[in-house]
């Protein structure tokens, strides 16, 4: 099981939310709360958005805790938007591009789950993968395809239906193959300006996923972060970080999360059969 973590608010260092933070996305790819993974090791990825019209994305196969690389350029680098992602691998190979976030064009995307039995289905998935879309695919993980099955169902017009038309794509494609339970998953998606997350899995039991606050009643909780976080400051994580536990919301199983602005949409998310 992997974390991941997306910041949207007013520019700040990397390093604010990657180190600096209690139980940060650094200290969780060491011991996550998790049972089943509590050590997140095998490569990490962090993708932010700045002048340019395509993210910056740095990955490596080193585990996050022990990149003095990654600690440099978090320390330098600053952003109002930013995806980063600690991976524990369940099949496929530990490799730079099998690392998250995934990008394409000005699009990052990070996942925490699986495809259940995808050995079973991946071909077919690939197939249906967009002919000028495919030759992008450089990984071998069932995210990447994820991630480029949403883009060719539309992600860029409309990215909650392309990835509910992902999602039911890939049930369809399990349920043909004997899998009656195919996806598990939490999602990060971003084009720079506004961040998606999904928690769904097919049987209603995905990994967690939580939101902050509004920063308002942040500040209440800590008021060290006035003045160093924005009102319109947005926080979307795997696993909670920082001091105070109720700066967090759950995002509820089979919904889906839009932020942007300082403004947070939750909606169910039903995944969408061919």
């Amino acid at each position: 099981m992997c974390r991941w973590l997306a910041y949207t608010g007013k520019p700040i260092l990397l390093e604010e939310i990657l180190f600096k933070a209690q139980h940060s996305l650094i200290d969780q790819s060491m011991c996550s709360k998790s049972a089943e993974t509590p050590t997140n090791g095998d490569g990490f990825g962090v993708g932010w958005y700045g002048t340019r019209p395509q993210p910056g994305l740095f990955r490596s196969i080193r585990p996050a805790w022990n990149d003095f690389n990654l600690r440099d350029i978090a320390a330098q680098i600053e952003s109002p938007l930013f995806l980063a992602h600690v991976r524990a691998t369940s099949q496929a190979t530990v490799q730079e591009t099998n690392s998250h976030p995934f990008r394409h064009g000005k699009w990052l995307f990070v996942h925490n789950g699986e495809i259940f039995e995808v050995e079973k289905l991946r071909r077919r998935l690939l197939f249906a993968v967009a002919p000028e879309l495919f030759p992008h695919i450089l990984g071998t993980t069932d995210s990447e395809v994820m991630f480029y099955l949403a883009l060719t169902f539309g992600l860029e017009s409309d990215p909650l239906g392309a990835l509910a038309r992902m999602a039911g794509f890939v049930e369809e494609m399990g349920r043909e193959e004997g899998v009656a339970e195919s996806v598990w998953m939490t999602l990060g998606v971003s084009d720079g300006e506004t961040v998606y997350g999904v928690r769904y899995a097919s049987d209603a039991d995905a990994p967690t996923l939580y939101r902050s606050r509004d920063m308002d009643e942040v500040y209440e909780l800590n008021p060290e972060l006035r003045g160093r976080l924005a009102t319109t400051t947005r926080v979307v994580v795997s696993e909670p970080i920082g001091r105070f536990a109720e700066m967090w919301l759950p995002v509820a199983q089979n919904t889906s999360i839009t932020v942007r602005a300082g403004e947070v949409v939750t909606r169910p998310f039903v995944p969408i059969a061919r």
